[in-house]
């Protein structure tokens, strides 16, 4: 019905003193509580039905099984798998070379990616295609010619085999790419115009670099950084052969579990791998968490 004042609704539509009272509205949405429910973009929930079906099978089924397997002796099993102390020197050394060949794949693959984005010089397309050659060669491959090059009969009388040295070298080549390919494209994009009115105004060279363009580089840096050190905890093929496999003083992780499998005692083998993928998946969390912030905290200085 209409009433006098053009007003539409259904019911009674008078209040006391003759006020004029307004249907609500049914609610359009759910409200706040639901509103990770809804799903937007262009593939709809279709494609996203796919993507985390594929993902599932991919991923998160391979998971489920390992952690199951882990536990199949109960908590206890578990807890003795993982403190045993073969085991513990195993993570202990993966975790601080894993450190290690992060911090000077930082360090190196920045000044890398800096060169081949502000530099130029003969052959720089052969050097920028060579970081791609830890992605494509076999890491086995990377740990014969390291041998070769660093071993007992090392032709440059460097010996590094057997040792954490030699561990350190392995997993540097096969990491290295992650943070140069993490940083270049976004050193491509810094706005030069920036660094040459810090320099204009007397700022030196390193000044300009730590104000002005490692806060923009930061995120990138600490992406490939994060990315390094969980490919470096998980690497086998690469340290086989140069490190020795000696437990307490070269065995990296997944040689130990490659060992309890030999032994037949894959419950072990199983228990220390979800450890190991623990702390890659809270490093990887933490230090995306870190880069978040920083490119956050980097858009509001501007």
């Amino acid at each position: 019905m209409t009433d006098s004042s053009g007003l539409a609704g259904t019911g009674d539509t008078s209040g006391p003193g003759g006020a004029v009272k307004l249907d609500k509205k049914p609610p359009t949405s759910r409200g706040p509580r639901w509103a990770w429910l809804r799903v937007t973009g262009s593939v709809g929930p279709f494609g996203i039905g796919v993507a985390v079906l594929w993902l599932s099978i991919i991923v998160l089924l391979p998971l489920a099984a390992l952690t199951v397997s882990a536990f199949e002796d109960g908590w206890a099993g578990f807890w003795d798998a993982v403190t045993a102390p073969t085991a513990l020197d195993s993570l202990r050394i993966t975790v601080g070379v894993s450190v290690i060949v992060a911090v000077i794949n930082v360090v190196m693959g920045t000044l890398i990616a800096w060169v081949l984005v502000r530099d130029e010089f003969p052959g720089k397309s052969i050097v920028n295609a060579l970081i791609d050659l830890p992605f494509a060669l076999p890491t086995i491959v990377a740990s014969i010619v390291l041998l070769s090059l660093y071993g007992p009969n090392s032709p440059i009388d460097i010996h590094l085999n057997a040792s954490q040295p030699g561990l350190i070298v392995a997993l540097a080549f096969v990491t290295l790419p992650f943070v140069v390919r993490s940083v270049q494209p976004v050193l491509i994009e810094v706005d030069r115009e920036v660094e040459q009115a810090s320099l204009s105004l007397g700022a030196s060279n390193w000044i300009t670099f730590r104000r002005i363009v490692l806060p923009t580089l930061a995120p990138a840096i600490i992406s490939g950084g994060g990315l390094a050190f969980a490919r470096a905890i998980g690497e086998y093929g690469s340290v086989v052969l140069i490190g020795g496999n000696i437990p307490r003083e070269t065995q990296m992780t997944s040689q130990y579990i490659q060992q309890q499998i030999e032994v037949d005692r894959p419950i072990n083998a199983a228990a220390v791998s979800v450890v190991l993928l623990v702390i890659s998946f809270v490093s990887l969390l933490v230090l995306r968490i870190l880069a978040e912030r920083t490119s956050r905290k980097e858009e509001a200085a501007r």
